[in-house]
């Protein structure tokens, strides 16, 4: 059966309505960016087809960096405000620039999940926390935590292990949920924003040593696949121990909260 006039009218009404609607979450999304967390937001890339909506053909990170002719939507700005800078650039990602408010801690999303579980169980103060379509993880702290998270490593002994931990600040900028990122897909909160946490996360120290201990027990080094076609290839010894012997404490590295002296 083929479409009457009246029909396509009513497709195209809708598609309009879908689209309008679409842009609407977005702005109300990125208000409450502005308005209720207290948070800059600049317009952001898309990426579709592996192009860039920058129009840059040699993009290094296409769909995941602000757009540069894009002016800045500060901290405080209203729905109105939101909906005529998104106006001009329809469909754009929602960034947010780091090291102002907070800095971004960001590890494997398998590692966040489960430092996530035990910083939550320890009852410590926590901020927002991101799943990208990359399965990454960016936990809010305080800002400075990227400038000081090798000295942070150090104080904490973990400063020789090998960690899939990175520190985001001043110049780097995240994709907010429900954005897509680089055309894989939305980012997600695994712990949404709050009153008392998104304008004043807690400081690095505070949850950098489970993120730390997380990162290192899930890092490739220490996967069962690995650990086990390792010990195939061990030489054979004898479990017996020698007369004598006696049981010597090993130390460990701090996972819990706070840094060492």
């Amino acid at each position: 059966m083929g479409f009457t006039i009246g029909g396509s009218r009513g497709i195209r009404e809708t598609r309009t309505g879908a689209r309008r609607r679409g842009r609407m979450s977005e702005c109300t999304a990125v208000a409450e960016f502005t308005g209720l967390w207290g948070w800059a937001v600049v317009p952001g890339a898309r990426a579709a087809s592996g192009s860039c909506s920058c129009g840059d053909t040699r993009c290094t990170a296409p769909g995941a960096h602000p757009l540069r002719f894009a002016g800045e939507l500060p901290a405080g700005a209203t729905l109105d405000e939101v909906t005529r800078a998104w106006g001009e650039f329809p469909g754009a990602a929602a960034m947010l620039p780091a090291g102002r408010t907070f800095d971004i801690l960001e590890v494997s999303e398998s590692a966040g999940r489960r430092a996530l579980i035990r910083l939550e169980r320890m009852g410590l103060p926590l901020g927002p926390v991101i799943s990208t379509p990359d399965r990454r993880a960016w936990f809010f702290v305080a800002p400075g935590a990227a400038a000081e998270l090798p000295s942070l490593l150090y104080r904490m002994g973990w400063d020789d292990a090998d960690l899939d931990l990175r520190g985001l600040g001043h110049g780097d900028f995240i994709t907010a949920p429900p954005s897509d990122r680089a055309g894989l897909g939305p980012v997600r909160w695994l712990r949404a924003p709050a009153l008392d946490s998104a304008s004043n996360p807690p400081q690095a120290r505070l949850v950098l040593g489970a993120l730390a201990y997380a990162s290192h027990r899930t890092g490739p080094r220490r996967s069962w696949r690995n650990w086990a076609s390792a010990a195939r290839s061990w030489p054979r010894r004898s479990m017996r121990r020698p007369s004598g012997a006696v049981n010597v404490p090993r130390l460990s590295r701090s996972w819990g909260s706070g840094v060492g002296p």
